[in-house]
């Protein structure tokens, strides 16, 4: 499979407006939800397209369960005890509870969607309490692990400038903890240098600064020099054989081969490289506050689940706590 037919076979598929068991008024205001969130939450196709799987299984259980295509009328008209119906219907299904969870948090924010544009009230949800899940701990590789797969990955690559926009990547994610879709959305005109800060625009269009390894620099720098494409500052930085931009399916397929060929852990994923740059920080002294603004968090509380994997030490700077930093 070419790069691009890749990219278009994972690409998302938003729910066309005539699946849902919608009447034509509800219909208007999934319309009107889904421009809302790409406009104003400005979330991204998958989530949206994620979104409109969970409303769409909710109000195909409605049919069933009311015994008709839903309307306004009827979702103003639920009660505590149909919400909780269509729970027990999931967990009788098998859903786990940190699916159910999730499609009760769509469902929520759906209706106050409704509720703040005017299109109905209904104060029923407020009275479910959301699944309760255990406290998930972030699954991070080893430092050996990590300098392993670094090592390993220019060796994967068709060709050199291949492997080497590869371990450019994988060293923005271990580096500076950015998330691979933050990686991939880089723009030519950002390369880092050594000893600046890059500015990463994450979720919710949040921007945040972190500051760039020399290392780092320099696996993109080595990268950019053997690229074989011409790229226009305003271009991604990243880009597939073709020359278009990068699909995060293709550098997900090359970590499975580096679990393949290293014996690494199931876990080791792109994400789990940013995993590993706040743990990995931690163990060295990081600050956890510090470590907040570097990934991007919202809450201290995600944060603070690297904590369970070593709370030692928390109290160094950046610099000196990364090992990436050292020598």
């Amino acid at each position: 499979m070419t790069p691009r037919r890749a990219a278009q076979a994972f690409r998302p598929n938003p729910i066309a407006l005539h699946r849902f068991a919608a009447s034509p008024d509800l219909a208007a205001a999934i319309e009107a939800w889904q421009g809302w969130l790409t406009s104003e939450k400005r979330a991204s196709p998958h989530s949206i397209a994620a979104y409109g799987r969970d409303l769409l299984g909710f109000l195909e259980f409605l049919t069933t369960h009311r015994g008709g295509v839903a309307d306004l009328a009827t979702l103003e008209a639920l009660a505590p005890a149909d919400f909780r119906a269509w729970l027990a219907r999931g967990s009788a299904d098998g859903l786990a509870r940190s699916s159910s969870a999730r499609k009760l948090s769509v469902l929520r924010g759906f209706f106050r969607f409704l509720a703040k544009h005017k299109f109905l009230s209904n104060a029923a949800l407020a009275t479910l309490r959301t699944p309760k899940l255990p406290q998930s701990v972030p699954k991070a590789l080893s430092e050996d692990e990590a300098a392993s797969a670094l090592t390993r990955v220019t060796e994967l690559g068709a060709k050199e400038w291949e492997g080497k926009r590869d371990l450019a990547i994988l060293m923005l994610l271990y580096g500076c903890g950015l998330r691979i879709a933050e990686a991939l959305s880089l723009k030519r005109g950002d390369a880092p240098a050594a000893g600046s800060t890059l500015r990463v625009t994450g979720k919710g269009s949040k921007t945040r600064l972190v500051p760039v390894l020399p290392a780092v620099a320099e696996a993109v720098t080595d990268y950019l020099r053997m690229c074989p494409f011409d790229l226009a500052k305003t271009d991604a930085l990243f880009v597939g054989a073709r020359g278009g931009p990068l699909h995060p399916r293709l550098l997900q397929g090359t970590m499975a081969s580096l679990r393949a060929s290293l014996g690494l852990p199931e876990h080791a994923s792109p994400h789990a490289l940013r995993h590993s740059f706040a743990t990995h920080l931690l163990a060295g002294g990081g600050d956890l506050r510090a470590i907040q603004e570097l990934l991007g968090h919202a809450s201290l509380s995600t944060t603070q689940r690297y904590t369970a994997l070593d709370s030692t030490r928390l109290l160094a700077v950046y610099d000196k706590a990364h090992p990436r930093a050292k020598g």
